[in-house]
């Protein structure tokens, strides 16, 4: 039973908390956010307002806490622009979001951030601590929602672990290998009075720069020294590592093409050098068709290893069994996920790379400067061969993507912005062309030159081109004068209200809708599920029609550039003919450089809605004339897809669902 001593103690706690709170208070839990951002740097938070966030929003509106707030009108954008900030600053994107549907509506993007292993930490205001019990509204389990797609998923207890869980939020979130964090906290938890000198010290930094094991960095270089016909993957974690140059050296070594694993986030090798072949193939049998002729595969930084489709385990698997596998990354997870690793070194790429490269240089394999040699020559007869389908493509009556990619390679180059431009990539059945003609080389480009994300759920590029902009240089030294986003007509329309933000925040960005009046990747897919199902034993399966009404788009035709302008985005127009292409390009960038609004090209690639699908055996010419990027694997790549019946199939097309 209280005694009447404790109840006056009670009381006159609490009023010295309520005249605390009313009458001195100049900082509260929430600030405990800005403690951080200002320790890291860290200036925009990204969002979607709803009431019990705004005691975190009213925060921005202090100066002294250098932090804007970027209102974002979906929270699938707003976790995007986060996603692009992060990109270019290499530190925790920061977002707020609401309650269940605000994490709810990030998933798709917080996925491609998982994957893509983009820094984040998501702020979450879960309704009040002393209510959720009772199921109010809006009120769910935030950290089961979550946790699935981050390194890590919290939701606070009391006030009191509000620093405790923050810094190590942050500290987690750029730990190697960097990723998403949640955090839920009840929002009455985000308005508690602290006193002036209670602040969190700062955020525990761990060094990525860490070397493997040396006597594994010896097993690897041995038997890369032995092997008769190398190959490297490229994954992620190398343009992540901004490690190039030391690749580079190691592909010279060893006289091995450089393959980049499929839907690379970043440009994870320089285009300009002859050992560059573009991403492995989406399919099953092109993926054979590169590994077949090689004994031993380099898997460096190689995280997303089947980025496929369709898998049938009766037709062997991704990597035969006779190719040896050394690894070397920063994420113990992806070393030798699937298949066996002969060597498995756990470390820094940057770091590591110079060491197993000193390991390699006095025993390279027999046979490496004559694959050199022959790499180089393949690449003279690639460039032919795109400069001539060029010429093609300017004689056709509708756009296609070549035509873009080389008219903005040329602006690019023109204007000696190749230090100063990020392209952002969502025009997904027309990678080649971008990632072949832009100049993601080391004339002055770096690896987040090129924003791309290996996730896959659609919607990530135009928010991305939001927070790439708001920076204006990234960490690996280049700047975002110049940002475009490619991005196809139906990945588009997931995001639309991104022209809003753009417009709200004055960031002036080039977008170019690949216009194609269908779900084009779509059709591919339906392709490659005909091609292994359509006759195989126990299935048999084909679509009632292979051209289905639901993969297109018509009925009525979108408006690209009115539905920019309704947004705010007033500046536009339409592209018909290739040779209007260059003149388009000119002045949307010109427009982006010189004013604060963005610029919209609706890119005509298909004049109408086609009559007929892409399917079998009438591919669009576009694709189906396509050169190869891949010039050493290409003979092998186009045998494994005619033993399958997919020699149809485009093996520069990415496999999309």
């Amino acid at each position: 039973m209280a005694t009447q001593q404790m109840t006056q103690a009670t009381s006159q706690s609490s009023d010295a908390v309520i005249e605390h709170a009313f009458g001195q208070a100049t900082r509260w839990t929430r600030d405990y956010v800005f403690d951080i951002l200002r320790d890291l740097g860290i200036h925009y938070i990204f969002g979607v307002p709803g009431t019990n966030e705004i005691p975190i929003i009213d925060g921005t509106s202090y100066p002294e806490n250098e932090v804007r707030y970027i209102e974002c009108l979906h929270e699938n954008i707003a976790i995007g622009a986060a996603m692009g900030s992060a990109r270019m600053t290499g530190k925790p994107g920061v977002l707020v979001v609401h309650v269940t549907p605000g994490i709810a509506h990030c998933i798709g993007n917080l996925f491609n951030a998982y994957r893509a292993h983009v820094p984040l930490v998501i702020l979450c205001c879960q309704q009040q601590n002393e209510l959720v019990t009772q199921e109010p509204l809006l009120a769910s389990n935030l950290v089961d929602l979550a946790r699935q797609y981050t390194k890590w998923a919290h939701e606070v207890r009391t006030p009191d672990e509000i620093p405790l869980v923050l810094q190590r939020a942050f500290k987690e979130a750029m730990a190697p290998p960097n990723g998403p964090v949640f955090v839920s906290i009840p929002w009455d938890f985000t308005m508690v009075a602290i006193e002036d000198e209670d602040r969190i010290k700062g955020v525990t930094r761990i060094s990525p720069h860490f070397t493997g094991d040396d006597a594994s960095i010896r097993q690897a270089a041995s038997i890369l020294s032995a092997a008769k016909n190398p190959v490297i993957v490229a994954g992620d974690a190398v343009g992540y590592a901004d490690a190039w140059k030391e690749l580079q050296e190691l592909a010279e070594l060893l006289g091995a093409p450089v393959v980049l694993q499929t839907f690379s986030s970043l440009a994870n090798f320089p285009n300009d050098d002859y050992h560059w072949q573009g991403e492995l193939p989406g399919s099953q049998a092109g993926v054979r068709g590169v590994f077949d002729d090689h004994d031993v595969a380099f898997l460096v930084g190689f995280g997303a290893q089947a980025q496929l489709a369709v898998y049938k385990y009766s037709d062997g698997p991704l990597f035969p069994p006779e190719l040896k596998q050394v690894y070397l990354t920063n994420n113990t997870w992806d070393i030798a996920k699937n298949y066996y690793g002969e060597a498995a070194v756990f470390g820094d790429i940057k770091a590591t790379l110079p060491i197993l490269n000193g390991y390699v240089k006095p025993n390279p394999p027999v046979g490496a400067a004559a694959r050199n040699e022959e790499m180089r020559a393949l690449s003279v007869k690639r460039a032919a061969d795109w400069d001539a389908y060029l010429l093609k493509a300017m004689e056709q009556e509708e756009i296609w993507s070549v035509v873009i990619a080389k008219a903005l390679k040329e602006e690019i180059e023109e204007r000696e912005l190749v230090d100063n431009f990020v392209y952002v990539h969502e025009a997904v059945s027309d990678g080649a062309p971008f990632q072949y003609y832009l100049p993601f080389n080391t004339n002055g480009a770096k690896p987040v030159s090129y924003y791309c994300v290996s996730g896959g759920s659609l919607g990530w590029s135009m928010p991305a081109s939001l927070g790439i902009k708001l920076e204006n240089a990234s960490s690996q030294g280049t700047g975002t004068k110049l940002v475009i986003n490619a991005v196809g007509d139906g990945s588009s329309l997931f995001y639309p209200q991104t022209y809003w933000t753009a417009a709200h925040e004055q960031l002036p960005i080039l977008y170019i809708i690949t216009n194609n009046q269908e779900y084009h990747t779509l059709q591919l897919g339906l392709e490659q599920v005909v091609a292994a199902y359509g006759s195989a034993p126990g299935y048999g399966w084909k679509p009632k029609t292979d051209n289905p009404p639901y993969l297109r788009l018509e009925r009525p035709k979108f408006d690209f550039v009115s539905l920019a302008k309704a947004f705010g985005g007033e500046h536009g127009e339409v592209v018909k003919t290739p040779a209007e292409v260059k003149a388009a390009v000119k002045r949307g960038i010109e427009h982006v450089l010189t004013h604060n609004t963005s610029f919209i090209l609706d890119m005509r690639i298909a004049g109408s809605t086609p009559t007929a699908p892409s399917t079998s055996d009438t591919s669009s010419a576009q694709h189906a004339q396509q050169p190869a990027v891949n010039y050493v694997h290409q003979a092998s790549i186009r045998e494994k897809l005619h033993a399958t019946g997919s020699g149809h199939i485009p093996s520069n097309v990415p496999s999309f669902f």
